[in-house]
């Protein structure tokens, strides 16, 4: 006779983060362990757009690396974790591994090469992984609220939460508010170009990726109607 108060099943527990969220998570505030120990305070691996007119490119990539302070790389870690979780639980074993990291930091590449094009020649480094973190919030929008599968961009879900993030995200960028990183300037631009691919991204790599009974949710594909 079943245990009536055993609770649910592992799958549908609270908490049962996959691990590869979890690690990427963590390694954020222990990369900034050490990045507040250094030396130079690491700021040799920051980017700045006029990287770009000189032909400087690791950048891109080392600066998600790299944050501005504590409650900066904790609220980035906080935010992988939340919107990774779904995301990772998409793509099953060794090479869901390899997908979901190279979603995160194709998305984070993405969104500092957006933000170096839109200021161009600017010499104002650009520090932390948020730019990775939205490209994992953009994926987590078609997933959330569709069973685990990945829902059409057309879902009315899927653009009025869009559409919310990106108005918050702009208001902060021109308030020029947000913890952690006070008198520094906020790469909303740079948000929005990881959210926007993480969105468009995660569609493609689920068709290829993920198993076929999780892809696309049940009641339509890619190209839904609203509903």
């Amino acid at each position: 006779m079943p245990d009536r108060f055993a609770g649910p099943p592992p799958k549908e527990r609270i908490f049962n983060a996959p691990l590869l969220a979890v690690l990427l998570a963590a390694s954020m505030p222990a990369l900034y362990f050490f990045q507040e120990r250094s030396r130079d305070n690491w700021l040799g691996l920051a980017f700045a757009p006029i990287d770009l007119t000189d032909g400087r490119y690791a950048g891109l990539f080392t600066s998600m690396l790299v944050h501005g302070g504590w409650v900066h790389a904790l609220m980035n870690a906080v935010a992988a974790l939340t919107f990774g979780a779904p995301v990772a639980r998409l793509f099953r074993g060794p090479v869901g591994v390899g997908v979901f990291l190279a979603l995160y930091i194709c998305a984070g590449i993405f969104a500092t090469l957006g933000y170096g094009l839109v200021h161009w020649g600017s010499a104002d480094p650009l520090v932390g992984a948020s730019g990775a973190v939205f490209g994992l919030i953009g994926a987590a929008t078609r997933l959330l609220g569709g069973g685990g599968r990945v829902l059409p961009l057309t879902r009315r879900a899927v653009i009025t939460t869009s559409m919310a993030w990106m108005a918050v995200n702009a208001l902060v960028g021109l308030i020029g508010f947000a913890p952690g990183v006070e008198g520094a300037r906020i790469a909303w631009e740079a948000h929005a170009f990881g959210f926007l691919f993480g969105i468009l991204a995660i569609g493609p790599l689920a068709r290829v990726f993920a198993r076929p009974d999780e892809r696309f949710d049940s009641s339509g594909g890619l190209g839904d109607p609203l509903r």
